[in-house]
């Protein structure tokens, strides 16, 4: 009886053992790759056909990622940058569409550009030397998330710059 108490305590020793091996290292943020990226371009200048600028990221995006693109537009009253989201939309005083602010991208690039009517009309204060700031959101991929996808709402720069806990003095900066 005690040689079978003694080979049930071994086994019972080795099974439970080997359930969880050594603990790992802490979780360092970001380590996942899941990094919010900021990038400044400054000095974008439009061609009097709306043609802009094909900037490359420097990396490549994971599928899922969401990039949002705002455009300064002023100072606010504490001296910080005023930015309004972009496609943004200037119209005639009659209310009919002038021109936009518009964006796209790729998996390793984006492109700033205008697009509208008569924009060689422009005036050169919306044309050049304006400031875009791009947010690369990390997302899930959508070839492996189950997820149900809602439409967030990226229209407030400090909205969302403080949900996704973007450090927002860390920008990297591209000057044209």
């Amino acid at each position: 009886m005690k040689k079978i108490l003694t080979l049930f305590a071994v086994v019972g020793l080795v099974a439970f053992s080997s359930c969880e091996g050594p603990e790992g290292p802490p979780g360092v943020p970001g380590a996942d790759g899941l990094i919010a990226q900021v990038i400044d371009v400054n000095n974008v200048n439009f061609a009097l056909n709306g043609d802009g600028e094909i900037i490359d990221f420097g990396f490549t995006l994971y599928p899922g990622d969401v990039v949002l693109a705002y455009r300064a537009t002023g100072v606010a009253t504490n001296g910080g940058t005023i930015w309004t989201q972009i496609p943004e939309s200037h119209y005639y005083d009659d209310g009919s569409l002038f021109f936009t602010y518009k964006f796209n991208f790729t998996r390793v690039d984006f492109e700033l550009y205008l697009e509208g009517f008569e924009l060689n009309t422009v005036p050169t204060n919306l044309r050049t030397n304006q400031k875009f700031r791009i947010v690369i959101v990390p997302g899930e991929d959508p070839q492996i998330s189950n997820k149900s996808v809602n439409k967030e709402d990226y229209s407030d720069y400090k909205t969302v710059i403080s949900k996704y806990n973007i450090d927002d003095s860390k920008v990297k900066t591209i000057n044209l």
